[in-house]
């Protein structure tokens, strides 16, 4: 046995080494940066370590706006996101024919740059030199003039931003619960119909219980990919997301770091193990939840 278990940890070797290199010692140093104040760029040096750095970037009203931003975005995009991502995938299964077609035109947002779709929501949402686009002519059926979302009000502007987000993601969980789905065992569904059971019965107490493992996997990966969301920001509001009002948690670290108000590693970092452990926090609930749910098991009487 020990043989094998050397051979193993041999064959692990160097995927270990990646991640060591570049994801742990990462975290370590950014862990460190964050409590080292006064960190001076450009000499390298700081006065001290301490908790002034997490003082700072909570009271921050530019963190404070991105920090709302992103759980906004989190709170709308994940659970519709994956609820739409749900019923879609669960009707592709119920098509037979031009199925696999369906499933690629459903998949093709996913491969598409993001930068250009951005664009084409910009052509969508926003105005050309005060030419309203084709969704604010649409807007004049219930309003006396057009609505230039991306440079209206915050709530406009996040509407097109959820908008965008969940446009973007459901490929993939369509693709991924469509497998799902086609993965649950006829036979379950044929012994649910000896007993009378109803469509809507079987779905609810059988397909929805058997995928929900897969469900919960793309929740908490949803939840995480929303926490990092920064680029469709970019690709709809440009790179300066405080003068519109639009930045989140990523999108301040890189300002910390890069843009006119840079060179603040410390504050960068201590930005950044915020979201660390939101993240990490979100991810336990949601799989104590997802373990206690699992324990329902399959009912169809």
């Amino acid at each position: 046995m020990t043989k094998y278990n050397n051979k193993a940890w041999l064959y692990l070797a160097p995927a270990l080494v990646l991640l060591i290199v570049f994801m742990l010692y990462p975290l370590f140093d950014v862990f460190v940066y964050s409590f080292e104040e006064d960190y001076n760029s450009i000499t390298k040096t700081f006065t001290g370590y301490g908790f002034h750095n997490y003082y700072k970037v909570l009271t921050d009203p530019y963190f404070v706006k991105a920090l709302t931003n992103t759980f906004t975005m989190v709170i709308i995009t994940v659970p519709l996101s994956t609820m739409i991502a749900v019923m879609i995938a669960y009707g592709l299964t119920q098509i037979k024919a031009l199925h696999r077609i369906f499933q690629t035109i459903y998949f093709l947002p996913y491969v598409t740059n993001t930068i250009a779709v951005g664009l084409v929501f910009l052509i969508l949402f926003g105005s050309n030199n005060g030419t309203p686009a084709f969704i604010n002519f649409i807007s004049r059926i219930f309003t006396s003039k057009p609505v230039d979302f991306i440079n209206g009000t915050h709530a406009q502007k996040m509407f097109v931003m959820c908008f965008y987000i969940i446009w973007q993601v459901m490929p993939f969980k369509i693709l991924v619960l469509v497998g799902a789905f086609e993965s649950v065992p006829k036979t379950v569904y044929e012994a649910a119909r000896v007993d009378g059971t109803t469509k809507g019965r079987i779905f609810r107490r059988i397909t929805l219980p058997l995928v929900s493992p897969m469900i919960s996997y793309l929740v908490i990966t949803g939840f995480i990919g929303a926490f990092k969301e920064y680029n469709n920001a970019v690709a709809l509001f440009g790179t300066n997301l405080d003068q519109v009002g639009m930045n989140t948690i990523v999108g301040y670290v890189y300002n910390q770091l890069y843009l006119e108000t840079g060179g603040y590693p410390s504050y960068a970092s201590s930005a950044a193990i915020i979201l660390f452990f939101i993240v990490l926090t979100i991810t336990f609930f949601n799989i104590m939840i997802t373990r206690r749910s699992s324990l329902s098991g399959v009912d169809y009487a």
